[in-house]
C-alpha cells in the first residue's frame, strides 16, 4: 500500500505526520494529494464522512502556500463553527513546522472585533463559515481579491443548511482565476449546478461511490413507542459500560429534554445544539473529547463538527426526513478504519422509513430488541467479571490492608464472596425494571417495500406498483405466515434473541451469534419483495400477513359506519347543501 512518503509532500509535512503516527493515507488522501500538489485545476472529491477529507486538501493546501507573501492566499469553508474549528486545528497541526504560516478561523458566536483584530495581522489561511465571513467581507475586514484556493468542505451540507446565496455572494468575491477545490459526502443536484456555475474542468475523484455510506457500520433498528424511547436508549448504554456515542434528536427542545434525563439518572450526558453559545459548545465538546461524558445528544446541524475517533455508536432518536442526513449521522462513528454501530429508534408504523433507506443507500438493517433488565445483568456481570480477572494485582496493594481484608472476609466461603460482590455490583448499577419496551411492525401502517400502495390502505411506498390488497378484499384471511411463528430460541447474543425473515413481525426464532439478539428481520410487509438491498428471499408478497382480519379499507363502503371514508363524505355533502 502507498505510504505518505510516496506521495510528493516536504520533509517538514513528513515530520509531522510521522510524530503523529500517520504512515498510510486512506483512499480519498492517496489519490487526491498528488492531483492537487500540482495546483493547476479545480478538483471535487466524493468521500463518505470520516475517510480524511481534512487531511486530503489540508496537506496539499499548506504545500501551495507561500509564507513570504502576506495576502490571503486560501479560503475554506465550512458549515459550522464546530467544523471550522476541527479543520484550523487539524491545519495548525499539520504545519508546525512551516514557520510563519497562519491560519486563522473565523465563525459566529466568537466576539467579531477579537476576529478582525487578529485580521490586520498577515494570515494566509483563513476557515470560515459563510454568515460570519460575509460580515466580515462587508466590514472591509478581509480582502479576498488576491484568493488563489477555494475549499468547500462538507459543500452538500452547507446546501442543507440555506447556505446557496451566501455561496453565491463568498464565490462572488473571489477572483476568476482561483482553484476551486470541492469536498462532499454526496453529490446532489444543486452541487452538479454549482460546479457548473463556478468550475471549469474539474478532476473529479469518486471514493467507494458504490457505497454510500461507510462499509464499517453496522446499521441497525428497534421497533419502541415514543413514550418509551428514553428507556429504551437508557437500557442500549447499560449494556455496556465503555459505550460512547452521539445521540441524535430532530428538535432543540427533544435534545435538551432527553439530556436532563439522563443526566437525573445518573448518566455522563449532555446536550449540543444552536441555542448553546459557542463558549458552551466548547465546554462540552471538551469534556466529550476527555471522555468525561459517555453519551453526547445533539441535533443534525450542531453535530457536524464532531471529530471523534472513538465513538462506537450512533443512535437515531429520530430518523431524519432527508436521506443524506443519515449518512452524515451514521458516519460519526466507524471512523479511522474502526467499526461502528447505527441504531434507529421507530415506532411500529415507521417500518416504511428504513425500507427507504435500505433501497435508496443500498445499506441492509438488522432488527435487534431492546435488551432487558435480565440480559443487562448477565452481559455486565461478565464484563465486570472479565475486567476483575484482567486486573493485575501484583506489587500493587499493600501487605497489611491485604491481610485486614482476608481477615475480614475469612468466615466467609468463596461461594458467599462472589455472592455478595455479584450484589453490591448489581445494586451499583441500578437496572431498570424488566418490562418490555419493543412493540410489534404493524404491516397494516408500513409504508415500504417496492410495490406500490400495499395492501389496508396507505400499505405501501409510492414508487411503483398498483394498488396491492394484501387482505382483506382479496377474501384469503389470515395468511398461515401470521405471528403464530414467534418462538425465539437464539443464544449466545449480547441483547437477546430471534432471528426473523418474516412476511410480518413474526420470527422463526433460529439465529444465533448476532449481538442484541433482536433478531435480523427483513419485514417484508405491505408487499416488498425484499429486493430492497439487493437481497432475495423465498417468499414474494404476503397474503393477508397480518393477524387483524378486516382492515379498515374493507369496511369503508359500510352505509352504517360513520368512520368510513363513505359515511364521513355524504356528511360533508349534506351540509354543504344547507
Amino acid at each position: 500500500m502507498v505510504k505518505f512518503t510516496e506521495l510528493g509532500l516536504s520533509e517538514e509535512i513528513l515530520k509531522v505526520l510521522k510524530e503523529l503516527e500517520f504512515e498510510k493515507p486512506t483512499d480519498i488522501q492517496q489519490k487526491a494529494i498528488p492531483l492537487l500538489m500540482e495546483g493547476d485545476r479545480d478538483f471535487i472529491g466524493i468521500a463518505q464522512t470520516g475517510t480524511g477529507k481534512t487531511a486530503a486538501f489540508g496537506l496539499p493546501l499548506l504545500e501551495q502556500i507561500d509564507p513570504d507573501m502576506k495576502h490571503t492566499q486560501a479560503l475554506v469553508l465550512a458549515p459550522t463553527r464546530e467544523l471550522g474549528k476541527q479543520i484550523a486545528e487539524q491545519l495548525a497541526t499539520f504545519s508546525k513546522y512551516l514557520f510563519k504560516l497562519n491560519v486563522l478561523p473565523v465563525y459566529g458566536g466568537e466576539a467579531i472585533m477579537k476576529q478582525i483584530k487578529a485580521l490586520k495581522k498577515p494570515q494566509h489561511i483563513i476557515i470560515a463559515t459563510p454568515g460570519r465571513l460575509i460580515d466580515l467581507v462587508k466590514r472591509k475586514a478581509i480582502n479576498l481579491q488576491q484568493i488563489q484556493f477555494v475549499v468547500l468542505d462538507e459543500a452538500d451540507e452547507m446546501l442543507n443548511m440555506g447556505f446557496k446565496d451566501e455561496l453565491d455572494e463568498i464565490l462572488s468575491f473571489t477572483p476568476d482565476e482561483k482553484l476551486t477545490w470541492l469536498f462532499s459526502a454526496t453529490m446532489p443536484k444543486a452541487i452538479r449546478k454549482i460546479v457548473k456555475d463556478y468550475m471549469e474542468d474539474p478532476i473529479e475523484i469518486k471514493v467507494n461511490s458504490e457505497d454510500k455510506v461507510n462499509v464499517n457500520i453496522s446499521h441497525e433498528y428497534t421497533v419502541v413507542k415514543q413514550s418509551d424511547k428514553a428507556e429504551a436508549l437508557i437500557r442500549f448504554l447499560d449494556m455496556d459500560y465503555a459505550m460512547r456515542g452521539v445521540v441524535f434528536c430532530r428538535t432543540r427542545r427533544d435534545t435538551q429534554e432527553l439530556a436532563e434525563t439522563l443526566l437525573q439518572k445518573n448518566y455522563k450526558a449532555d446536550a449540543l445544539h444552536g441555542d448553546l453559545s459557542q463558549q458552551q459548545r466548547d465546554r462540552v465538546m471538551k469534556r466529550f473529547k476527555k471522555h468525561d461524558l459517555q453519551v453526547l445528544i445533539a441535533t443534525d446541524v450542531a453535530a457536524r463538527g464532531i471529530d471523534v475517533n472513538d465513538l462506537t455508536h450512533v443512535f437515531h432518536y429520530t430518523l431524519p426526513d432527508d436521506v443524506s442526513y443519515y449518512t452524515h449521522r451514521s458516519g460519526r462513528t466507524a471512523r479511522a478504519g474502526k467499526k461502528g454501530t447505527s441504531i434507529s429508534f421507530i415506532n411500529g408504523k415507521e417500518k416504511y422509513k428504513i425500507n427507504r433507506l435500505e433501497r435508496d443507500l443500498g445499506i441492509a438493517f438488522d432488527k435487534v430488541l431492546v435488551p432487558s433488565s435480565d440480559i443487562i445483568a448477565t452481559n455486565r456481570i461478565e464484563q465486570w467479571c472479565t475486567a476483575i480477572l484482567e486486573k493485575e494485582t501484583k506489587n500493587k496493594i499493600d501487605a497489611d490492608l491485604l491481610e485486614t481484608a482476608t481477615n475480614i472476609f475469612a468466615s466467609l466461603s468463596k461461594e458467599d464472596l462472589i455472592s455478595k460482590l455479584m450484589l453490591s455490583e448489581l445494586e451499583q448499577m441500578g437496572l431498570a425494571g424488566s418490562r418490555d419496551l419493543n412493540q410489534d411492525e404493524s404491516s397494516r401502517s408500513s409504508r415500504g417495500g417496492d410495490g406500490g400502495r400495499g395492501g389496508s390502505r396507505g400499505g405501501g411506498y409510492r414508487g411503483g406498483g398498483g394498488r396491492g390488497r394484501s387482505s382483506g378484499r382479496s377474501g384469503s384471511g389470515r395468511s398461515s405466515s401470521g405471528r403464530s411463528n414467534s418462538g425465539r430460541s437464539g443464544s449466545g447474543r449480547k441483547y437477546g434473541s430471534g432471528r426473523s425473515r418474516s412476511e410480518d413481525s413474526g420470527s422463526d426464532g433460529s439465529g444465533s451469534g448476532r449481538k442484541y439478539g433482536s433478531g435480523r428481520s427483513r419485514s417484508e410487509d405491505s408487499g416488498s419483495d425484499g429486493s430492497d438491498s439487493g437481497r432475495k428471499y423465498s417468499s414474494g408478497r404476503s397474503e393477508g400477513s397480518s393477524d387483524r382480519s378486516k382492515p379498515k379499507s374493507s369496511r369503508r363502503f359500510k352505509k352504517n359506519d360513520s368512520s368510513a371514508y363513505g359515511g364521513n363524505y355524504k356528511k360533508k355533502k349534506k351540509s354543504k347543501k344547507s
